[in-house]
């Protein structure tokens, strides 16, 4: 079957030698200079059409895995009503990230951010029986979130292009079925495109569910971080680091002794006064969850980690305390905190187990108590992992230092159970003539993150290198000279693509060597056939864009190189 033959005489392409003054992730910079894509407003990119081909490369990839695991594409709006959203609350747990707008009869829509609801609503609609499922369905579309701060090109974007996938079963064991497939067709996609990937444990959040796994690709560029033992397989997303820390007795431990600390009302201002180390304090943060103070303990050389916090807690909105928050409560001494008589609901990290000892605050301007123990002087109402996870911190699994890393997320999946389900009776016939609840996975791909995510891993010091299942084309052809040069190359391009090799050939005459060398490193692709001064004697150069190498070889050596 014949390629298509791109020849950049006729192709809208402008390159760039520097760099984009608003980009600082290498995607982002090499992307745009590439020709790949351009800014139309922030978070808001247009494909231009080396790039629309590279996204289409891998949503045939994604494509062509789901349909062998029995999916079947289907498309949804992305223009939606809001009353879906509201009935499973997501309408208001979104805030801001919505796009929402209203019609010329003022009824409430939105831009879709992500389509649980709606793929519920559809099956619920088609399907009746347990003899209609179980039923993968999947779709690649775009979404929109309204990022209050669109950057790193199209890692983080206003509108982004996504595979979403939903199984629907009438059983646990269905479910964790449908969930082993989308996890081993995830690991031939990201193989096939050439992604060096972790996969790790995650925390299901607003989303629901139980099981939840992320799919990472290691980038600098990454928002992401990971922890990952070197002593066993352990790997999961900080968010889903967990810490156990036993109890210990409080039998024989001193009594609580009140210290005068003016001053002091940081963790380093406190340390530094009494001579001690951060991790001997208890900090305690106050926050407001769905409006109501709460305070948050952790050892004091830790951070509490508000985004792990967040997860742990949604739907719940969590925020910081204001200064405000203060007035007229006496019990809450801004600075000087402990949890000991302290009227509202604590929580804490495990490292402040039973039985361990602290300084913290006495609840009183100026002071502070030594000897603050744990199931003594106070009790937790709720643990939750909320620090900080750093470097070294033990192995949840064998207790080995862990190794932290940057990553981009480009796969995520659940198994939802019945939370959407429930919200919209979805119920079949089963084999018994009585309802059953259907229970559901979801299943996402970054197709857009994955092209980013594939230019940070796999970029040089030149541009771009595409793996060869995404590269824009087979081989980049450069015409290095004059008339002979840019017919012979438009001949063997030609050849090629009657013979089913993608090609892209620089027939643009007028342009320099040097210029044309640039580009065909800078755009990427695999391999750069060089037709330049043995042009007159058949002789062509063939160069691997990623190693380097070279190798003159006459032309038809070079076309049966190509051949299918």
């Amino acid at each position: 079957m014949a390629a298509r033959v791109q020849r950049l005489s006729r192709t809208m392409l402008k390159t760039l030698r520097d760099d984009p003054a608003d980009a600082e992730t290498l995607s982002h910079k090499l992307l745009v200079r590439a020709g790949y894509v351009r800014r139309t407003a922030a978070g808001v990119w247009t494909w231009l059409p080396l790039g629309k081909t590279v996204l289409e490369n891998v949503s045939r990839i994604v494509r062509e895995e789901m349909d062998a695991i029995g999916g079947q594409e289907v498309l949804l709006p992305a223009l939606l009503p809001k009353e879906p959203y509201e009935a499973s609350g997501r309408y208001e747990e979104y805030g801001d990230l919505l796009f929402r707008l209203k019609d010329r009869k003022g009824a409430d829509y939105l831009l879709g951010p992500t389509h649980e609801e709606i793929f519920t609503q559809l099956v619920k609609d088609q399907c009746s029986s347990y003899k209609d499922l179980p039923v993968i369905l999947y779709q690649i579309q775009t979404k929109y979130r309204d990022e209050a701060r669109p950057r790193s090109g199209i890692l983080r974007g206003r509108e982004f292009q996504m595979k979403d996938s939903y199984s629907f079963d009438v059983s646990d064991e269905a479910l964790a079925q449908a969930y082993a497939l989308h996890r081993a067709a995830y690991t031939r996609i990201f193989e096939r495109l050439g992604l060096d990937y972790r996969v790790v444990s995650a925390v299901s959040g607003a989303m629901g569910g139980s099981a939840s796994e992320e799919f990472l690709a290691p980038a600098e560029a990454g928002e992401d971080t990971f922890a990952d033992c070197p002593a066993c397989d352990f790997a999961a997303n900080t968010e889903a680091v967990t810490t156990t820390v036993a109890p210990s007795s409080t039998e024989g431990l001193p009594a609580t002794e009140e210290l005068d600390t003016p001053d002091t009302p940081t963790i380093e201002t406190l340390a530094a006064h009494l001579g001690v180390d951060a991790a001997a304090t208890l900090k305690n943060l106050l926050v407001k969850v769905d409006g109501e103070i709460v305070a948050v303990g952790v050892p004091g050389d830790r951070e509490v980690d508000l985004g792990k916090l967040a997860e742990h807690l949604a739907p719940a909105e969590v925020e910081l305390v204001t200064a405000d928050d203060f007035t007229g409560r006496p019990d809450l001494v801004r600075g000087y905190v402990g949890p000991q008589g302290l009227d509202i609901r604590y929580l804490a990290d495990p490292r402040v187990a039973p039985g361990t000892s602290w300084i913290t605050g006495a609840n009183k301007e100026g002071k502070h108590a030594r000897n603050v123990v744990c199931g003594r002087d106070f009790t937790v109402d709720q643990y939750l992992d909320v620090v900080v996870v750093e470097s070294g911190d033990p192995c949840p699994a064998c207790g080995a230092g862990l190794h932290l890393d940057r990553a981009i997320e480009i796969g995520h999946i659940f198994q939802l159970g019945r939370k959407y389900a429930d919200t919209f009776q979805l119920d079949v016939l089963g084999q018994n003539g009585k309802p059953v609840r259907v229970t559901m996975g979801s299943y996402g791909i970054g197709v857009s993150r994955a092209v980013a995510a594939l230019a940070e891993q796999t970029a040089d010091d030149k541009g771009l290198c595409w793996p060869a299942a995404v590269a824009p084309a087979d081989v980049h052809i450069v015409a290095a000279g004059k008339a002979v040069q840019i017919e012979l190359a438009v001949e063997i391009a030609e050849k090629l693509g009657a013979s089913g090799v993608r090609v892209i050939v620089d027939d643009r005459a007028g342009v320099s060597p040097g210029v044309k060398f640039t580009d065909a490193e800078l755009v990427g692709v695999p391999q750069i056939l060089v037709v330049g001064r043995g042009a007159p004697q058949g002789i062509v150069e063939l160069k691997d864009r990623r190693t380097g190498e070279r190798e003159e070889l006459p032309v038809a050596d070079a076309l049966a190189r190509f051949a299918h």
